[in-house]
């Protein structure tokens, strides 16, 4: 039986390094091509790095666009959308787990039914919305649509009910309001779901591409997905693979760093959280 599960943990070991390897490929092509010279013929030395290595790429994409500028857009699109999020989805997350309020579990479904519409249903009437607004070509056009969440809802919905409901109570007859309860029971309690969600966000709208590509137009406000677009522009025969491979490294960098740097944290948040 021992020799078994030895035999069958190999094979799981084995098929799981095939699959990464699999999945990592695109990746490691990328990141050869960034390095080819922009000019050499595919006959020219090796298939990937032609006849030498140059960061000729990386040069001609830094120039194309206002790269610092698109980096501090999507910085502040990333960060504004989730500090809105957090509050939202900490209210209805509240709301769906402890309040008793007629038609709770139909309005929750209601929301819930936000996860099932794709998101290009839902374009032309967002943008007729921020038309009306006044909003067109600005940052917080970009960050409407997001500020609220039916995941972070259903997350944080999840992990307050399993908090102890004695805590509350106890900590009402100790004289504490709401907000104090909120700051000094739940929010603590649930740290690693805020984490969890906080990665999920910050991942999807840092990728975020067709939305701030329709409510944007000046480059001072336009995130680095956006910014990543011009580069399909620098030639009249088409992209030049290697520099968009260049410009695609220098966009997903922060992501893959933060990764290498938290990924501990990032899956004991989702193990912690309860997400499967």
């Amino acid at each position: 039986m021992t020799r078994r599960r030895t035999w069958a943990s190999r094979l799981a070991d084995a098929a799981i390094i095939t699959v990464s390897i699999i999945w990592m490929l695109p990746l490691f092509f990328a990141i050869l091509m960034s390095f080819r010279p922009q000019r050499d013929p595919i006959t020219n030395g090796n298939i990937f790095f032609g006849s030498t290595l140059t960061l000729a790429n990386y040069m001609s994409a830094w120039e194309v666009a206002p790269w610092p500028a698109h980096y501090a857009n999507s910085i502040i699109f990333v960060v504004g959308v989730l500090v809105v999020q957090v509050f939202t989805i900490t209210m209805a997350g509240y709301a769906f787990a402890r309040l008793r309020f007629p038609g709770r579990n139909l309005l929750l479904g209601i929301v819930l039914l936000q996860m099932m519409i794709p998101t290009g249903v839902l374009l032309v009437q967002n943008f007729a919305t921020i038309r009306t607004l006044g909003l067109y070509d600005t940052q917080i056009a970009m960050m409407v649509p997001y500020w609220g969440s039916a995941f972070g809802t259903l997350l944080m919905r999840q992990a307050f009910r399993e908090v102890p409901y004695e805590l509350e109570e106890a900590a009402r007859i100790d004289g504490a309001n709401w907000a104090q309860i909120m700051r000094h029971v739940y929010i603590p309690l649930t740290i690693p779901s805020y984490v969890a969600f906080a990665l999920v966000s910050i991942s999807s709208h840092w990728n975020e591409f067709l939305w701030p590509f329709i409510v944007t137009r000046s480059a001072h406000v336009q995130p680095l997905t956006v910014g990543l677009n011009k580069l399909y522009q620098t030639s009249d025969v088409g992209a030049l693979y290697g520099q968009l491979m260049a410009g695609t490294l220098m966009v997903i960098a922060p992501l893959v760093i933060l990764f290498i740097l938290f990924q501990r944290r990032f899956i004991e948040s989702f193990a912690s959280s309860g997400i499967k």
